[in-house]
């Protein structure tokens, strides 16, 4: 049995994504076997020769190109922005999985911004039954008031149950049985939804109801108002609390240990010396930036909320 694992990833991502998998790598079993994907649209040659080397007897690395005629309705419009300042296609690429790869019944999907500490095939293994996919509830976001009112008023949804999507269990055979692609196209098409999180919106509007939620040990974030989870099984430096830029995020020990070991070692420690506490702060002010999107987005007669109480089906 063949564990696919999926990361999505841009050039300038790979030595992130390096310390990733080199944990992925380390923490996995020789009784298994695996497959990594990374799914790109520009990652030079020299960058997949240098994520290919992590490879061993049962890891293997390999690249997919994302066509671009797949992607083209996605379109570089304000409603698909990253955290609400730019644009990038490759937050959308998770969704195309289960139809690129048809081999799969069943498949997990990660973030380059991720180290696993566990052996993902513990994760592989959760039954899903006819659930879409497993995730995480999303803890980086259930202290910030305005993204809380955004998922209950915008979403319509119970901001408990709203996933993190940077990590999923897909259930592929699902996915393509019920047509989510062209469910999602529709809508994206239909309604240009206007998004703080553009993929993990939709994702958490189209499975409601039909996500398995994990223990939070596999979806591990950074948060100044919790504490650290003890034995976490996958630490995902989501938002901008990233490790190679701060100094004192939690979580950052996994990081390094895990980076000591890539070729990226010094790059990475060349820049968290020279960010500067401009930048921090800066970086800080994203996630008010962020959040502005909610006052508007709670007016719009097209959000999530509005077009379903008008009965259009959102959720499969």
């Amino acid at each position: 049995m063949t564990i696919p694992v999926f990361y999505s990833i841009s050039d300038d991502f790979t030595k992130y994504a390096a310390v990733s998998l080199n944990s992925l790598v380390k923490n996995a079993s020789p009784q298994n076997d695996y497959t990594v994907t990374f799914l790109n649209q520009d990652l030079s040659e020299k960058h997949q020769k240098q994520l290919a080397a992590f490879a061993n007897d049962y890891v293997h690395v390999k690249f997919f190109h994302i066509d671009e005629k797949l992607v083209k309705p996605i379109q570089n419009r304000k409603e698909n922005y990253l955290r609400a300042d730019f644009f990038t296609m490759s937050i959308f690429y998770r969704l195309f999985i289960p139809d690129l790869f048809p081999q799969y019944d069943k498949a997990i999907y990660i973030d380059s911004d991720t180290v696993v500490v566990d052996d993902i095939a513990k994760l592989y293994n959760n039954d899903l039954d006819n659930k879409l996919f497993a995730a995480c509830t999303d803890s980086s976001i259930q202290y910030v008031d305005k993204m809380v009112k955004y998922i209950k008023e915008v979403l319509s949804l119970d901001p408990k149950k709203y996933i993190n999507s940077g990590m999923l269990v897909l259930n592929s055979k699902a996915f393509r049985d019920e047509h989510f692609i062209d469910h999602f196209m529709h809508l994206l098409e239909r309604y240009h939804f206007d998004c703080i999180a553009p993929d993990q919106d939709y994702l958490n509007e189209i499975g409601d109801g039909r996500i398995l939620h994990l223990d939070p040990r596999w979806d591990a974030m950074p948060n100044e108002n919790t504490e650290p989870i003890s034995k976490p099984g996958l630490i995902h430096y989501n938002l901008f609390f990233k490790p190679w830029h701060f100094k004192d995020v939690q979580y950052n020990d996994y990081f390094w240990k895990y980076a000591s070991s890539t070729p990226f070692y010094e790059e990475l420690k060349g820049e968290l010396d020279n960010y500067t506490d401009q930048e921090r702060a800066e970086d800080r002010a994203k996630l008010d930036h962020m959040l502005e999107k909610e006052a508007s987005t709670a007016l719009d007669p097209n959000n999530w909320a509005q077009v379903k109480r008008k009965g259009e089906r959102v959720k499969l």
